[in-house]
C-alpha cells in the first residue's frame, strides 16, 4: 500500500498486469480466471470529464489521454469486490475488482453452524443479500419472513422483516444459494417482492440464477492467488453470543489467519481487519507477522465519535499500526470551503499510524446533495459527480491515506495510475 510520488508519467511506464491461465471447472465456468490488461471502463473518465476546470482536472485529463495500459494498484482496494454493480462477497464481484485495477480485494469473514468461514459482510445478512428466502432454507432462519402490514387506507403500518443467519445454516446449505445485490422492499407482501428494492444508481444484471456464486473464505483465498491480488479480511462480529458451540472469538480470529498460513499465503499479503480492538490486539500480540498489518477499523457515525490525539497515541502504544476510518473523519473544510485534511487525520500521522479509509463510489449520485454519512463532514464542498476525484487527491496528497476502499474500484485504480501510486 506505499504511496509513492504522484507522476503521471511514472504510470504511463508501468507494465501491463498479470496474465494468468485458464481452466475450464466442468461447469462452462474458468477456475482460473484472467485478468490481463487492467479494464477501467468509460466511469473514471466520465468523472474527471465531469470536473469544475482545474489543474488536478487538468492533469487528470492528461493522464487519460497518455496512459493506454493501466496495471493494479494497492492503493485501490475492492470492498466486498465491485459491490456498487456486482453482488458483494460472491465471486463474479471479486473477479470484477481485480480486473478493475484493485491491488487488495476483501473478503468479510464470519461463520456457519458448522463453524466454517464464509464471505459475508454480516453473520445475520443472508435475508438482503441472497435468495434464501425463497427457498427451503427460508425455514432454518432466525426469523422468518414477515409481510408489511396496511391500513384501511394503504399507508403502511409495519415494514417487511426477515433475519437469517450464517449461523444458521451448514456450509453446504449455504453454497447452494445465490447472491444478490444488498437490498430489501420494506413493502414487500411475499418474499419474493423482499428480495427486490436495489438502489436506482446501482443494478441487478449480474444477480441471475447462474451468477452471484457465493463464497467460503478458504475459496476466496485461493480465487486472490489466481487474480494475482493481495488480500484483506474483516473479522465480522458474530450475531450469535459468543463462544458459539464452543467456539471462542479467539479461536474464531485464529481460523481466519490459519486459513492464511495453510494457503502458504505470506503475511505481508494480508490486511486482516475488524472493527473490535480485541481482534486487532489477538493478532498483534498471538500472530505477530500478520499483527503488523492488522487494520483497526473506526466505527465513528459523526466526527464528535473520533478518538482523540491522545486515544490514537495509545493505539500506536499497543502495537496497532493501521487505522482505517470512514472517509468523512479524514477530511474538513477550511474557511474558503475547500476541501483538506481533518483533525483526526493529522493526529493519526502525528501518532505514527498508517491510515486507510473507508468507501468510495457508495453513495449514489452526489450532485443532487445531501450525500449522507461518507461526505457528511465536506457536503457543501461536494456538487457534482466529478467531486470525487477531488476527495481522492485530499485523501492521498494531503491525509496520505495508503489506500482507499471503493464499491466500484475502478475510479481509484485510475487515479492511482495517473498519480503513479504502486
Amino acid at each position: 500500500m506505499r504511496h509513492t510520488a504522484l507522476y503521471c508519467l511514472a504510470a504511463a511506464l508501468l507494465a501491463v498486469g498479470p496474465t494468468l491461465a485458464h481452466a475450464d471447472d466442468g461447469r462452462g465456468r474458468d477456475s482460473s480466471p484472467s485478468v490481463g490488461s487492467i479494464q477501467l471502463g468509460p466511469r473514471p473518465f466520465f468523472l474527471v470529464d465531469e470536473m469544475t476546470n482545474s489543474p488536478l482536472k487538468q492533469r487528470l485529463q492528461w493522464c487519460a489521454q497518455r496512459i493506454n495500459q493501466y496495471r493494479p494498484s494497492e492503493f485501490s482496494i475492492g470492498h466486498r469486490g465491485a459491490a456498487m454493480q456486482f453482488p458483494e462477497h460472491t465471486r463474479e464481484s471479486y473477479i470484477a475488482a481485480a480486473r478493475s485495477g484493485a491491488g487488495i480485494v476483501e473478503c468479510d469473514v464470519t461463520f456457519t453452524k458448522d463453524k466454517e468461514l464464509v464471505c459475508r459482510h454480516a453473520q445475520n445478512d443472508l435475508h438482503t443479500t441472497t435468495n434464501i428466502l425463497v427457498t427451503p432454507l427460508a425455514a432454518k432462519c432466525t426469523k422468518p419472513f414477515v409481510p408489511a402490514s396496511f391500513d384501511a387506507a394503504g399507508n403502511m403500518t409495519a415494514p417487511a422483516s426477515a433475519e437469517c443467519r450464517t449461523s444458521d445454516i451448514t456450509l453446504a446449505e449455504f453454497k447452494t444459494l445465490r447472491g444478490k445485490m444488498d437490498a430489501s422492499n420494506p413493502r414487500a407482501r411475499t418474499a419474493a417482492e423482499f428480495l427486490g428494492g436495489t438502489a436506482n444508481w446501482r443494478t441487478d444484471l449480474y444477480a441471475g440464477p447462474t451468477s452471484g456464486t457465493l463464497m467460503t473464505h478458504k475459496e476466496s483465498i485461493a480465487l486472490f492467488k489466481q487474480l494475482g491480488v493481495k488480500m484483506t479480511p474483516e473479522l465480522k462480529s458474530p450475531s450469535v453470543t459468543m463462544p458459539f458451540d464452543g467456539f471462542t472469538q479467539q479461536a474464531y480470529a485464529q481460523k481466519m489467519i490459519d486459513e492464511y498460513k495453510a494457503a502458504g499465503v505470506p503475511a505481508r499479503h494480508v490486511w486482516p481487519q475488524s472493527f473490535d480492538k480485541n481482534d486487532v490486539l489477538y493478532w498483534v500480540n498471538h500472530e505477530p507477522a500478520f499483527g503488523r498489518q492488522a487494520v483497526y477499523l473506526d466505527d465513528a457515525n459523526t466526527v464528535a465519535d473520533l478518538p482523540s490525539a491522545a486515544e490514537l497515541v495509545t493505539y500506536k502504544a499497543q502495537g496497532i499500526n493501521i487505522w482505517a476510518p470512514p472517509t468523512f473523519a479524514l477530511l474538513a473544510l477550511d474557511s474558503r470551503g475547500q476541501i483538506v485534511a481533518s483533525e483526526a487525520a493529522r493526529n493519526a500521522k502525528a501518532a505514527g499510524l498508517g491510515i486507510i479509509t473507508w468507501t468510495l463510489e457508495r453513495s449514489g449520485i452526489l450532485a443532487d446533495g445531501n450525500n449522507g454519512f461518507y461526505y457528511q463532514s465536506i457536503d457543501p464542498a461536494i456538487t457534482r459527480e466529478g467531486d470525487v476525484m477531488r476527495v481522492l487527491d485530499v485523501l492521498a496528497r494531503d491525509v496520505g491515506v495508503q489506500g482507499v476502499f471503493s464499491d466500484w474500484p475502478a475510479t481509484v485504480s485510475f487515479y492511482a495510475n495517473c498519480m503513479g501510486m504502486r
